[in-house]
């Protein structure tokens, strides 16, 4: 056993190894006993600073000046940030400057490592952690995602025989090729987070031994990096490709078997903030199932929009908006204050209904059963709404003259942001008074259903353009783009309907197609939204019922 220590781990004595610990040299870091002390001492070295065991680096170690050795540096120049002693102060260089005491400065710098050390522990550490094990997730997962895909092409080929065999092994090379890429983007991504991780670990083990020390210097020179690391790189979101079958054409065999789209890579922000919501990827459904159907009593159905407890707002061509729940009951009937009818509805985050009224030109607030007028507009009339989640209101407008278009940004009735140009000063919406439904997706981009205009038009929260959306290419789908109701998912897909088409678009957040929902007998599909299920809630403009519909698994 070793001599310094027992079943009780006592402190022993540095030099003997034998007796107990009763005092400490706070300049040597040695722990000393009492006939030690005398010993230590004796080597006239004018240094020593002998205390309690109990009190042990409690001494500061000033750092010696430079130009005076014989003097230790009790100050600190404001101005040029180098340490000084006594002599100094009075020298011409630091004539005219301001001094802190170092003591001064050493404490706000221990308090600044402390408030880093917790934060690198508690918040950044293990977001890492968390970035990392989504990574890991996601290579695990991949062989079974790309596996799937590769069934779904060959239950297509089944039906093709043998001349089709050659495109197959054409395709599962594409496929392979996709996945080396969709893999190596996920491993350069690993590979930098864990990079990252190794130097916060670094910079960690650095502080901690600084926190353990009584040395100034480094403790003053200590400079945070809890900026640097707080900022979490981009999270990557790499979309499997999917597998479209096209009609079987001999002549054209390989373009109509169909196409496996490219790689979809997308960079979501990651923010240092408690209580984020952890949301698993959910697949669509190779079918879309309709789950019940409403029947609201509208000759015209026009609008749905989700409040919570699965319960709905609808409105059509009339002066009532009606609640019903899921199944079916009528709840609530709101008439409008001016008799008219709302263009457009939506629920805030206190769930109160808002609804627009073109005649009057007014947006309104209903609660509790009273209605309020929110905004008044001059020269401009409102059209479709969107809540955000921060609370803010979208608001499409359109001129009375009928010649422009922009979305409006409000916070309560006043006016924080207007979306009308692009970069090169061009008008992003048609100026018409056609519908123009509107949505937030989850990254915050704000898109908007152009339906006079034929495309979905897309800008992120800055109202930069990102994308355009003008429909997609089909056998069966022939007739116009026709975009009326728009919503997005929990997934951050969008979700367009296509009025002339009778069906649905689902897109991803960067606008590419992902496929149709057209199995549920749609007839000219206007409004929609989803509840926090990611069911599909879809207006059917004549027959005047409200869909639900499965579409994720």
């Amino acid at each position: 056993m070793d001599p310094r220590t027992s079943a009780q781990d006592v402190h022993r004595c540095d030099l003997c190894e034998t007796a107990i610990v009763h005092s400490y040299c706070d300049f040597c870091h040695v722990n000393l006993c009492k006939p030690c002390v005398v010993d230590h001492i004796s080597d006239g070295y004018d240094k020593h600073k002998i205390v309690p065991f109990q009190e042990r680096r409690s001494t500061l170690i000033y750092p010696n000046c430079g130009k005076h050795p014989q003097k230790n540096c009790e100050l600190q120049c404001r101005e040029c940030g180098s340490f000084v002693c006594s002599s100094c102060m009075a020298s011409d260089q630091h004539k005219g400057h301001s001094f802190v005491e170092v003591t001064e400065v050493y404490k706000t710098k221990k308090d600044i490592i402390e408030k880093d050390t917790k934060e690198y522990e508690n918040s950044i550490s293990p977001k890492y952690e968390k970035i990392v094990l989504d990574l890991e997730n996601q290579l695990a997962n991949l062989d079974g995602g790309y596996e799937k895909l590769t069934t779904t092409m060959f239950k297509q080929g089944e039906q093709w025989h043998r001349e089709i065999d050659i495109v197959i092994n054409k395709m599962k090379t594409e496929i392979s090729e996709i996945k080396v890429k969709h893999r190596d983007i996920l491993q350069k991504h690993l590979d930098e987070i864990k990079q990252i991780q190794s130097l916060i670990k670094q910079t960690l083990l650095a502080i901690k031994e600084i926190k353990n020390s009584t040395e100034l210097a480094p403790t003053i020179k200590y400079s945070s990096k809890i900026r640097e690391f707080s900022k979490l790189p981009p999270k990557v979101q790499v979309s499997l490709p999917t597998f479209i079958s096209k009609p079987i054409d001999r002549e054209k065999l390989y373009s109509l078997f169909g196409h496996i789209t490219p790689l979809s890579t997308a960079s979501e922000e990651n923010v240092l903030s408690p209580n984020q919501p952890n949301t698993s990827v959910r697949e669509l459904l190779d079918e879309p199932e309709l789950v019940a159907t409403i029947q609201t009593g509208y000759k015209d159905l026009r609008c749905v929009t989700y409040i919570n407890d699965d319960r709905i707002w609808t409105s059509g061509w009339t002066n009532e908006i009606k609640c019903f729940d899921a199944y079916g009951s009528l709840q609530q009937t709101i008439v409008t204050k001016s008799g008219g009818m709302p263009f457009d509805i939506a629920v805030n985050v206190g769930r109160d209904l808002l609804y627009s009224n073109r005649t009057v030109g007014t947006v309104n607030k209903v609660k509790n059963g009273q209605i309020e007028e929110l905004i008044r507009l001059q020269g401009w009339v409102p059209s479709n709404l969107c809540v955000t989640s921060t609370g803010d209101l979208l608001v499409a407008v359109y001129s009375v003259d009928n010649t422009q278009s922009k979305v409006v940004r409000y916070l309560g009735s006043t006016e924080k942001q207007t979306i009308q140009f692009d970069e090169e000063g061009k008008p992003l919406y048609s100026g018409n008074c056609y519908t123009k439904y509107i949505t937030e997706n989850r990254n915050h981009d704000i898109c908007v259903a152009d339906c006079e205009a034929g495309v979905v038009v897309v800008v992120n929260q800055d109202g930069q353009l990102r994308w355009r959306y003008t429909g997609h290419s089909s056998v069966t789908k022939n007739k116009p783009f026709k975009p009326r109701g728009i919503t997005k998912d929990g997934q951050s897909r969008i979700l367009t309907a296509d009025e002339n088409n009778h069906c649905i678009h689902i897109l991803d957040q960067n606008g590419q197609f992902l496929r149709y929902i057209d199995n549920c007998d749609l007839n000219k599909p206007f409004g929609l939204c989803v509840d926090n299920n990611d069911n599909l809630f879809v207006c059917d403009f004549k027959k005047g019922i409200v869909k639900k519909i499965k579409y994720i698994k």
